[in-house]
């Protein structure tokens, strides 16, 4: 059987296409919903796209999916699947919870009890704690007077995080009362109108434009700040099960809010025990990440949040166990996994092209595995390209690892 997969973005990340190669080279059938010129269709490995219309998302999700039919859904972002969350209790409320729609969202997602808790980071972290999972205190903040209590009490420095946000766009680490105050009030603002128009005009990104005009205001939640070494988890899950995972520690970031750029994979068994009590308490199937911080004085991994989406390292294949495309694959058809060969047996990986745009001198890209989709040359020509126009990452001087590594090369695109 070779099973069916719809992956959705609202965003035009570049992971998101690196996500459909590789679910289509575990043997899937892939098709797309994502906004025009996404760098999905840029793979050869998509047989269909329909288009996301921020506008009117429910409308073109629901279409996508009563035209694609597929065997699962896979979100590459947090938007998709809060529309697919939120389209789900438009169908429920009609009375479709047997029909398409629903049953391929719970099907791909998991338990619809799971759908509110993993959006609402205080909700998700009491359940961590009842489930015996370490976690730093987190509450919800609805103004300066619970901001000043939560201070009081806990101390600095303070996280602050709000809702529905991603990317490190809605946290804030605060030492001050007046810091902490300062950015209770940006991250509860709604998007300014300005910013909207520029992402929908500009970027044709119109996920901002709804929260805008309604001036939708964000949950903002303070978290205890843990100190130490930042980690990530990313697994794929079926019915509460978890059947591979891939744990890495985060070496460097593009910056201090930003997504990683150099990772090394960890085995840790308390970071393992606290995704697989996650995962059968949600019910969770499909995609997910998981973000911790290791305590510098003690190792003890902390779980920060849950990512109910495929992230940036879902596409590595590392082997039996550490194969995710294969494993959801095998879960979705009924058949034994079919790991594909690793991609590389250094630890440390460098991802493409967060490391590369930010520092092309950075001794990580000669000493690790860089994670360069060769065998995708049109989806790398695009990449490179969005480069060149959003800033000045090529110069006359050209670093000499591009020029080496690879018959191809990153120069000639």
């Amino acid at each position: 059987m070779k099973p069916k997969v719809l992956v959705v973005a609202t965003a035009r990340w570049f992971t998101t296409a690196r996500l459909a190669v590789a679910l289509a080279n575990a043997g899937c059938t892939v098709e797309g919903l994502c906004p025009s010129q996404h760098p999905i269709g840029k793979t050869s490995v998509v047989s269909k796209i329909y288009f996301y219309k921020g506008l009117a998302p429910a409308a073109c999700f629901a279409d996508a999916i009563a035209e694609s039919k597929p065997d699962i859904i896979v979100p590459g972002d947090d938007l998709a699947t809060w529309h697919l969350h939120q389209l789900y209790d438009r169908e429920r409320k009609h009375g479709g919870t047997g029909g398409l729609i629903c049953t391929s969202i719970e099907r791909s997602l998991g338990a619809p009890d799971s759908f509110s808790v993993v959006h609402a980071r205080t909700a998700f972290m009491e359940l961590a704690k009842e489930e015996g999972v370490r976690a730093p205190r987190t509450a919800v903040i609805n103004d300066a007077d619970d901001l000043r209590r939560w201070s009081a009490d806990a101390g600095f420095p303070v996280v602050l995080k709000a809702n529905g946000t991603s990317g490190g766009e809605g946290v804030r680490v605060v030492h001050t009362l007046e810091q902490a105050e300062q950015a209770l009030r940006a991250l509860q603002a709604p998007p300014l109108l300005a910013r909207a128009a520029k992402r929908a005009l500009v970027d044709r990104d119109t996920a901002l434009v709804w929260p805008s005009l309604l001036r939708h205001r964000y949950v903002v939640n303070a978290q205890s700040y843990v100190a130490g070494r930042e980690a990530t988890s990313a697994v794929a899950c079926w019915k509460g099960t978890v059947l591979a995972t891939l744990h890495f520690e985060v070496l460097k970031k593009r910056s201090l809010r930003g997504p990683a750029t150099v990772v090394q994979r960890i085995d840790n068994p308390e970071m393992s025990a606290a995704v697989e009590k996650i995962v059968r308490r949600l019910n969770l199937s499909g995609l997910h990440g998981f973000d911790f911080v290791l305590e510098a004085e003690t190792g003890n991994a902390y779980l920060l949040e849950v990512n109910p989406r495929a992230t940036q390292v879902t596409h590595l294949t590392l082997g039996a166990g550490q194969d995710l495309p294969a494993a959801l694959r095998a879960a979705v058809s009924g058949e034994a996994v079919q790991p594909a060969a690793r991609v590389t047996e250094k630890d440390t990986i460098t991802l493409f092209p967060h490391e590369w745009i930010s520092d092309p001198h950075s001794p990580f890209l000669r000493s690790s595995y860089h994670d360069v989709p060769w065998e995708e040359p049109e989806l790398l020509r695009a990449c490179v390209d969005q480069a060149r126009k959003r800033r000045a990452w090529f110069s006359k001087s050209e670093p000499d690892w591009i020029k080496a590594s690879s018959a191809i090369g990153l120069r000639r695109l």
